[in-house]
C-alpha cells in the first residue's frame, strides 16, 4: 500500500482555546535568556523560586512516608489520614464543618478546577467569576464549551465584587458562581458583608458556589471569612491546598470539599469521584506528609507573613510613585495588580509587558491574561522576591515608564 499524505488538522478546536498567560510569557523570557539577557522573574507565584524554604517538618514527613513504604497507589479520593486532617483544619481554621467523605484529594487546585468544570459545564453553560480572575477558570470553562462570564470587581474599593453586577449577569445558562478569596491576581480580601451578599444571590437563584481559598492564611490584617462557614444551607464546593501556605507548590497536593447540609451536591460529587478514579490518584507520599502538615505547628507562618508584608509595602509604595501607574494595596496572597495609563505609548497591556521584558529583563504578566475586560490596562507583579530584587526591578520599571512620559 503506498504511503498516504500525513493527515492534517489533527488538533481539536478546544485545545486551541487554551491560554495561560502566567506561563505563556515565559516562552519569550526564555528566548531572551538564551541569548544572554538576565531575566528577573516576577510572574509566577512560587515561593520556592525566591528565598522561602519548605518547613523541615514537612520534608521529614515526606521522606518518612516514602521510607515507610507509602509509594503505591492511594485511594482515588485520597488517603483517610489526609481527608480527616482536612476536616480538622477546615473546622479549626475556617470554622467549616464537613465530613471526610466530602473531601477529595486533587493534584493541586488546578486539577480540581478541571474536574468541577468537566462535571458542571455543558456546551453553552455560563460560569460567573470575578473579573479579573485566575486564568485556569477561564480556560477550563472554554475547554468544555462553556462561556466564562466575569463580574465587575471595583478597583477603587480594593477590588471588592460588585453585587449588582453579579445579579445582572445571572441567567438561565448560569451553572455556578465563583469566588476567589483572597484573590489572585489582585490580592484583595473580600469583606464578610460581600461574601454574605454573594451567598444570598446563590441561594436566591439556586446556584452552587465555588470558593477558592488557597491563600486563606496568607493575609496581612483581617482574615477572610470562609464562604462555607457563612453559607448555612447554600451548597459550596471549596478549593484549597498546600502549595502556597505550606510552601510546597511542586508537590501538587490540593483538595476540594463539598459543604451541602441538605446533600444537594451528592450527584455532582459522584461524577467528580468518577473522574478521580479514572486518573487513579494523587501523589501518595505527599498526601501522608500533608496530613502531618495540616495538624502540625504553624509557627513558621508568622515569619512568612512578616516578610511578605514588608515586600508588599515596598511594591505598593514604589509603584504608586511612578507616573502613569497606580495600584490599590493587596490585603492577602503575594500579588499586586497595578493599572497602567497606556496613553498611546503602548497599544495594549500585553505590548507593555513584552516591551518591558525585552528592554529591562523584568517579567510580569499582562492583566488581560486574567480577563480581557476587567484585567485590561493592568499587569500582575509577584512580590515574593527579596527586597533588593524587588527594588532593582522597580527601578527598571520606573525608568522604562517615565522615559516614555
Amino acid at each position: 500500500m503506498p504511503n498516504q499524505p500525513f493527515r492534517q488538522n489533527l488538533v481539536t478546536d478546544r485545545t486551541k482555546t487554551i491560554h495561560y498567560a502566567i506561563r505563556d510569557v515565559v516562552v519569550a523570557a526564555k528566548r531572551l535568556e538564551a541569548s544572554g539577557k538576565r531575566i528577573t522573574y516576577l510572574n509566577i507565584g512560587d515561593p520556592i523560586v525566591y528565598d522561602f524554604t519548605t518547613p523541615s517538618f514537612l520534608i521529614d514527613a515526606f521522606c518518612a512516608a516514602a521510607k515507610e513504604g507509602h509509594n503505591g497507589y492511594s485511594a482515588s479520593d485520597g488517603i483517610p489520614a489526609f481527608r480527616e486532617a482536612v476536616v480538622d483544619k477546615e473546622q479549626r481554621i475556617n470554622h467549616v464543618s464537613i465530613n471526610a467523605s466530602d473531601v477529595i484529594a486533587t493534584a493541586g487546585i488546578s486539577e480540581g478546577i478541571q474536574m468541577i468544570m468537566a462535571a458542571l459545564v455543558h456546551p453553552g453553560s455560563q460560569v460567573l467569576m470575578p473579573g479579573p480572575t485566575y486564568p485556569p477558570y477561564l480556560a477550563f470553562v472554554r475547554f468544555f464549551e462553556g462561556t466564562p462570564v466575569t463580574y465587575h470587581c471595583v478597583e477603587e474599593s480594593g477590588w471588592q465584587p460588585d453585587i449588582d453586577d453579579i445579579r445582572n449577569k445571572i441567567s438561565d445558562k448560569t451553572v455556578a458562581l465563583l469566588l476567589i478569596n483572597p484573590n489572585n491576581p489582585t490580592g484583595s480580601v473580600y469583606s464578610e458583608k460581600v461574601v454574605k451578599s454573594i451567598i444570598d444571590l446563590a441561594g436566591e437563584y439556586g446556584l452552587p458556589l465555588i470558593s477558592d481559598e488557597v491563600y486563606d492564611r496568607l493575609v496581612f490584617d483581617q482574615a477572610p471569612k470562609s464562604t462555607a462557614a457563612l453559607a448555612k444551607d447554600v451548597p459550596v464546593i471549596g478549593f484549597n491546598g498546600l502549595s502556597k501556605v505550606y510552601l510546597v507548590p511542586g508537590w501538587r497536593i490540593g483538595y476540594m470539599y463539598f459543604h451541602h447540609p441538605n446533600n444537594q451536591l451528592n450527584d455532582l460529587k459522584e461524577h467528580i469521584l468518577k473522574q478521580a478514579r479514572i486518573r487513579i490518584c494523587t501523589n501518595a507520599p505527599a498526601q501522608y506528609a500533608a496530613a502531618v502538615a495540616l495538624r502540625e505547628s504553624d509557627t513558621y507562618l508568622q515569619d512568612v507573613i512578616t516578610r511578605l508584608r514588608q515586600r508588599r509595602d515596598i511594591v505598593y509604595k514604589r509603584l504608586n510613585e511612578i507616573n502613569g501607574i497606580s495600584t490599590s494595596k493587596p490585603e492577602g496572597a503575594f500579588y499586586i495588580f497595578p493599572s497602567i495609563d497606556l496613553q498611546g505609548r503602548w497599544k495594549t497591556d500585553e505590548a507593555f509587558v513584552m516591551e518591558l521584558l525585552t528592554e529591562t529583563g523584568v517579567l510580569v504578566v499582562h492583566g488581560s491574561g486574567f480577563d480581557p475586560n476587567y484585567g485590561a490596562k493592568h499587569f500582575r507583579l509577584v512580590f515574593l522576591a527579596p527586597p533588593s530584587t524587588l527594588n532593582s526591578a522597580l527601578d527598571e520599571i520606573q525608568i522604562f515608564v517615565e522615559k516614555r512620559s
